[in-house]
């Protein structure tokens, strides 16, 4: 199995990636949501500055975004200052799309766009909104057609597995594995490896592994509503919610996403920690996210965890 890494963009990200590398990540994933982070074709092209070896990629694009053609020309800019080290994963959109009040996109317009993408990478003429596209990139001008870039598809049920075994090169899930056969099965990841005699309350652990923890209650709240009073501490989280006005409770329940706790999620935060996950069998890749005010702490914690 794979060990790599997932970051929720920050200015310093760029740096921590190389420290990444030089622990030996296989790769790192970089999360895209603007609403709440910096760019991520930005800050994926100042870590290719950095290091020569991890591999790099956005996880996961989320197509309405950004034109077909944006995203085609990053990717191919990405690939030549990084080549032979790029893939990237493209979904229905989670917090990318919900933090702007938007919900998840139809299944069959993300394999659209996958299908528009890859033509484009591969130098076609690509029928789009009506019109046809092409890269006219000359030389020097980004990476030379085909470009050749693993796209893992970042899905949740059956539709988004339909799409990933008909145009992806694997499945990227979410924080919770999918019953799939992709040869490449990446799974995100989120904690804290407890120091020596800590306990999992202390207020570290909290701040380093509580942001990954309360992305239960944030999926469950948009898709579901008061199914997250299932949730140890859900009822009062939800409460804490509503209590926002309903223009803008979608800011509410997202702030801070996989970063850090925001005020509703601390109401829930002492009952959550119990909680445990564990790795199903298919897996081929871990992406593990650190969060909290040390990250160079929590790279080094992971990656000597787990050999």
């Amino acid at each position: 199995m794979d060990v790599s890494c997932a970051f929720a963009p920050s200015m310093a990200t760029p740096e921590h990636v190389a420290l990444a590398e030089q622990l030996g990540y296989r790769r790192a994933w970089l999360y895209d949501s603007p609403a709440l982070y910096p760019d991520v074709w930005m800050a994926l092209a100042l870590a290719a500055e950095r290091t020569s070896t991890i591999g790099l990629g956005p996880a996961v694009l989320v197509p309405s975004l950004r034109h077909p053609m944006v995203n085609a020309a990053a990717i191919a800019t990405l690939v030549a200052g990084a080549p032979g080290r790029v893939a990237v994963a493209i979904g229905s959109g989670f917090t990318g799309r919900m933090v702007l009040g938007q919900r998840p996109m139809r299944w069959a317009d993300v394999a659209a766009y996958v299908r528009a993408l890859r033509g484009l990478l591969r130098g076609e003429e690509v029928e789009w909104e009506g019109r046809t596209l092409r890269m006219l990139h000359p030389q020097g001008f980004g990476a030379p057609r085909p470009v050749d870039v693993p796209i893992l598809i970042g899905a949740s049920g059956p539709k988004g597995l339909a799409v990933a075994a008909e145009l992806g090169d694997g499945v990227f899930s979410g924080g919770v594995p999918q019953a799939c056969d992709a040869a490449w099965h990446a799974l995100l990841a989120f904690g804290t490896v407890l120091d020596d005699g800590e306990a999992p309350t202390s207020a570290r652990a909290v701040a380093a592994g509580g942001p990954g923890l309360v992305v239960a209650l944030h999926g469950t709240y948009e898709w579901s509503g008061e199914a997250v009073d299932g949730f140890p501490g859900g009822k009062a989280w939800r409460a804490a919610v509503e209590a926002t006005p309903p223009a803008s409770r979608h800011l509410a329940v997202h702030e801070g996403h996989l970063v850090e706790l925001n005020d509703r999620d601390r109401v829930a935060i002492d009952e959550l920690v119990p909680m445990l996950t564990s790795f199903a069998a298919g897996v081929t890749e871990i992406a593990y996210q650190p969060a909290g005010p040390d990250i160079g702490r929590e790279l080094r914690a992971f990656i000597d965890a787990v050999g």
